[in-house]
């Protein structure tokens, strides 16, 4: 989506070779415009039959939230530690964050998802596939179906997409990063 990589490279700051800041406008500050034309282009790609979004906290909320508004379906979010709040059967997977290095048992309450949803999974970011792995995982142990995973923005010099893409997900980013350094992005 060239819109979104234009935006990229106007106000998204490198933090080294593989840290790419984007919180002034798809994170904690969120362009809503410019995530209303990222959710139809969603919508667009994945013509599929669609009952749920699925996304991990936190900064995967605001895009699922309008994917979700979008398709006319909700959405649930994973969430990183179990609250007191949560009752009940809960399904579990452990996932490792890059940007944080922590592990986190991630869990969503087992009714959220029946066995015959039909799931999208999206979040900000994919890079080694750690929290889309997690969000199947989770899918997997409900019995329903994943239909597809989007991102805003995956790191495909990275392994984590072709890895999903291998073992027959339909994987699509919104901005394909082919190559980033302390100063340059490149777009595939």
């Amino acid at each position: 989506m060239k819109e979104l990589e234009q935006r990229i490279l106007k106000d998204g700051q490198l933090l080294g070779n593989d840290i790419l800041k984007v919180g002034s406008f798809l994170n904690q500050q969120v362009d809503t415009a410019l995530l209303v034309k990222m959710a139809q282009e969603v919508k667009r790609l994945f013509p599929e039959e669609i009952t749920k979004v699925l996304t991990i906290e936190a900064s995967g909320l605001p895009f699922a939230c309008m994917v979700a508004v979008e398709l006319g379906v909700p959405f649930v979010f994973a969430k990183k530690s179990k609250t007191s709040n949560v009752s009940g059967d809960v399904v579990t997977a452990k996932v490792h964050s890059f940007t944080h290095n922590i592990d986190n048992i991630i869990n969503v309450p087992k009714d959220y998802i029946k066995e015959t949803d039909k799931i999208l999974i999206v979040d900000d970011f994919l890079a080694n596939g750690e929290a889309l792995n997690g969000l199947i995982e989770i899918v997997e142990k409900c019995k329903a179906s994943v239909v597809g995973c989007c991102v805003q923005i995956e790191k495909a010099y990275q392994n984590g997409g072709n890895t999903l893409r291998n073992q027959g997900y339909k994987v699509i980013a919104l901005a394909s990063i082919k190559e980033m350094t302390s100063n340059i992005i490149q777009f595939n």
